[in-house]
């Protein structure tokens, strides 16, 4: 008996039968790629806001009254500097507990400045206190599609502020003056507004 072969119309039913499993298997595959991609991104978010959050609630926690000396002239800047008039520098402050495993020779304690340029908050620090006009800092973005940045001060007497030092003080521990608690909100295009409780160590 002769064996008997496949017409040409059962092969082309046959390839067209594949051809719609392979299109529906490829969307779905994409599917699944972009909802892969889409939760990677909002992990990856979440991860940057978590450090951005942690970083920003160390540095106001480890706050020392240590002034810096201004790069020109004998005059200080206050151990923490925010508010105010100024518009793309938030705050800057000097904090304790740098870090130092190689053992360098320098001091564990950093000059930390906050900026917000083009919704983009960044970090900046210098490897030493007192600075001259010519020490670059080390800059890093920490977190973007940052609307906006704010602080809040609360001094000995539990009185809120919205600047540091105080709008008006002006006693002789003004430079080296700390709060005891500081009030962080972020405003992001994503996720609205964070606000966070610090208390002040020591």
């Amino acid at each position: 008996m002769r064996a008997r072969g496949f017409t040409l119309l059962e092969v082309l039913v046959a390839v067209v039968v594949f051809g719609i499993i392979s299109v529906l298997a490829y969307g779905g595959y994409n599917q699944l790629i972009q909802q892969s991609d889409i939760v990677e991104r909002g992990a990856s978010r979440t991860r940057a806001i978590q450090s951005t959050v942690q970083r920003m609630t160390e540095d106001f926690a480890m706050l020392e009254p240590r002034p810096i000396r201004e790069p020109i002239g004998e005059s200080l800047e206050p151990a923490l500097r925010a508010g105010g008039t100024r518009v793309e520098t938030l705050a800057d402050l000097t904090r304790s507990g740098w870090t130092n495993p190689a053992g360098l020779s320098r001091s564990t304690l950093q000059r930390v400045t906050y900026r917000l340029l083009d919704n983009k908050l960044e970090r900046a620090y210098w490897t030493a206190l007192d600075r001259t006009l010519s020490t670059e800092p080390t800059s890093a973005v920490m977190l973007d599609k940052v609307r906006a940045v704010s602080f809040r001060f609360m001094d000995q007497n539990q009185t809120w502020h919205d600047q540091w030092p105080p709008l008006g003080y002006s006693g002789a521990d003004a430079a080296r003056l700390r709060p005891i608690a500081v009030e962080i909100t972020l405003e992001l295009e994503d996720w609205g507004k964070i606000v966070r409780l610090v208390e002040v160590a020591g």
